[in-house]
């Protein structure tokens, strides 16, 4: 109950919805008990034609009982008999036929055009629901801590994002006839049932509990099985995701049998849950149809018994619309119980979405944060130590300073703990022990906003979005310049091959930037970090992945932006970093050696048996 009440909030506000809801409904339900109350006359007009001599007698005693108006059933029903009366009267029993039908027709208008405009009410409540939902799931998947997503697979999220927020919005849609409509149309149909015969009513009542029950009982089997489902489902995606995104390499290495396998088996199993969840669900509403078919057989059964000892009490017109009456008690019982198997799908998927939006952002905010203004003085690592999951310590002790201005440059074997020295400073991961001091502030007490709007980074593998090559130069800036995108252009030498794509700056540049090449997208991403103009540099082997003419335009472009900037550079070549103020070199997470490029080399330790390695090759 409180997971539904969570997902119905998503329906907000809800006097957008329910009120309008309601009102549609309860006209529907009057309206369609209206329809069905004509079977009567309609019936015995065409079969029980009554003598002329009765008409008029009625006529008279109708006439008395509707001088006084009073809000009943009876009144209504006395001023249609009157009206119907005289109809006969002066035009015979083909005229009130008419009439008659004439009200049926307009009576069923109005039912249906409530029906058709209530459902307009829930698709926008649907479509708000979906809006809601889709808009926190990625508001936080997008505010989510770096470490979140390496215990999340891709695929499941993505399952999450589209089928899960399907399935809950059909859910809670489904809830509203459930809450509203459903329940008048019991409770009107009934009520008129009772009018009719209040024993008959009584007795077949007594069937319903048991459909009730058995429907239940399958919408709980639905619901554990709709939980595997869609966990499964979440896998088939990640199978998608990665034959998508490694087609290089499953082309390379021959691999699409193996893939193919993978997918394959989970792709067995998710149909093989999935036909089991889709049978118990089939098998509501034939289940509920032939309990509904036992119940009207049951009521028929007592009328025939009542009808023979001469208890009934009513004319075979008046039977048939009792009997078609109560049927249509049963057909929103009917409703009732294949929505709530819907419902229980929902439900399944809600959790699964809440497991994001509940979960806990490791990233925290001080509740006292400072505003980062300008970057003055110094970075310093002060008795750092990190380590993932409580794993090996992946950093052992780290102190160093950076001042001001320097390039300072980590180098060492794969695994040393380079990368992850240069993803604690802007917080992706915060440090274990110890802290990282920025101009003599812990950086866990500025705002992430200031502290990150102080950095920019270029990573190995350029982070290029499906969009315009302007727009991803500009990315998380506003109200820019031309110019300015021109002249960052220039700086990372790419303004050129810019000018020559068929749209120049307006050119997509695909999925990843996949229509460019390696070298271009790399340009790219350094013009992005010219136009941000931060004070704090982070290049992670910014040219590791490119050719040689590509590398040395890179590079040209990567010594133009360091200039009078604070930069932390992770080196592949350690000709790249001959320069840099300072040399950190890492071996198991430990600082090992520190000093310019001279230095270390006379030392003839680490440092120097990488660089001798690097020549020999």
């Amino acid at each position: 109950m409180k997971n539904f009440l969570r997902l119905l909030n998503y329906a907000r506000p809800f006097h957008r919805f329910w009120p309008g809801f309601l009102v549609l409904s309860v006209f529907s339900v009057i309206f369609g008990v209206v329809n069905f109350a004509l079977l009567d006359p309609l019936l015995t007009m065409l079969f029980e034609t009554p003598e002329k001599e009765y008409v008029t007698e009625q006529l008279e005693q109708l006439s008395q009982t509707i001088k006084d108006f009073t809000f009943s059933v009876d009144y209504f029903k006395a001023l249609f008999n009157f009206a119907l009366y005289k109809m006969f009267i002066s035009g015979g029993a083909l005229k009130s036929l008419l009439f008659v039908c004439v009200v049926f027709v307009t009576s069923s208008f109005f039912s249906n055009a409530s029906r058709y405009i209530s459902q307009t009410i829930l698709v926008r409540m649907r479509t708000h629901i979906m809006k809601n939902i889709r808009r926190d799931l990625f508001k936080k998947i997008s505010t989510m801590d770096v470490e979140f997503y390496h215990h999340q697979q891709k695929g499941d999220i993505l399952s999450r994002v589209s089928n899960d927020v399907t399935e809950v919005q059909n859910g809670i849609a489904d809830s509203f006839p459930i809450l509203f409509r459903e329940p008048l149309l019991v409770i009107g149909f009934l009520s008129a049932c009772f009018f009719i015969s209040a024993k008959l009513t009584l007795v077949t009542l007594i069937t319903i509990p048991v459909s009730a029950l058995v429907i239940g009982g399958i919408a709980k089997k639905l619901k554990a099985k709709a939980a595997v489902t869609q966990g499964l489902l979440g896998k088939i995606i990640s199978h998608f995701d990665e034959a998508i995104s490694g087609i290089r390499i499953i082309k390379a290495f021959n691999g699409e049998e193996y893939v193919q396998s993978k997918f394959e088996k989970a792709n067995e199993e998710h149909k093989k849950n999935s036909r089991k969840m889709y049978f118990k669900h089939v098998l509501s509403h034939p289940l509920s149809e032939f309990l509904g078919i036992t119940i009207a057989a049951a009521v028929l059964l007592y009328g025939g018994w009542l009808q023979i000892h001469g208890k009934l009490g009513m004319s075979m017109a008046l039977f048939s619309t009792y009997v078609l009456m109560y049927w249509r008690v049963l057909e929103p019982a009917k409703n009732i119980a294949n929505a709530y198997a819907s419902i229980q799908r929902g439900l399944v998927s809600g959790e699964r979405l809440f497991k994001i939006l509940d979960a806990e952002n490791k990233i925290k905010e001080s509740d006292n944060c400072t505003e980062l203004k300008e970057f003055t003085n110094s970075i310093e690592y002060k008795n750092v130590w990190f380590e993932y999951n409580s794993q090996t310590p992946v950093l052992k002790d780290i102190s160093v300073k950076i001042s001001k201005g320097e390039m300072v440059a980590l180098v060492g074997p794969s695994g040393a703990g380079k990368s992850t020295f240069a993803d604690l400073l802007p917080r992706f991961y915060d440090v274990t022990k110890g802290a990282i001091f920025i101009d003599g502030v812990d950086i866990r007490d500025y705002s992430l906003h200031s502290l990150l709007s102080i950095m920019g980074i270029v990573t190995q593998e350029s982070i290029l979005f499906n969009d315009t090559v302007y727009n991803n130069i500009t990315f998380g800036l506003k109200d820019v310049s031309k110019e300015r995108v021109i002249e960052a252009a220039k700086v990372a030498n790419a303004l050129d091959f810019i000018e020559s794509l068929p749209f120049g700056f307006d050119t997509n540049i695909g999925d990843r930037g996949e229509n460019l090449s390696g070298g271009q997208r790399q340009r790219i991403a350094i013009a992005r970090a010219v136009l941000k103009n931060p004070p704090i540099l982070i290049l992670d082997e910014a040219t590791s992945a490119l050719d040689t003419q590509s590398e040395k335009l890179v590079q040209d472009a990567l010594f133009k932006l360091m200039k009078n900037r604070t930069s932390i550079v992770i080196a592949h070549r350690l000709s790249t970093i001959k320069n840099a103020d300072k040399i950190l070199v890492l071996r198991d997470g430990e600082i090992v050696e520190q000093g310019k490029h001279t230095e270390l080399i006379s030392k003839n330790g680490v440092y120097a048996k990488l660089s001798e390695l690097q020549v020999m090759k």
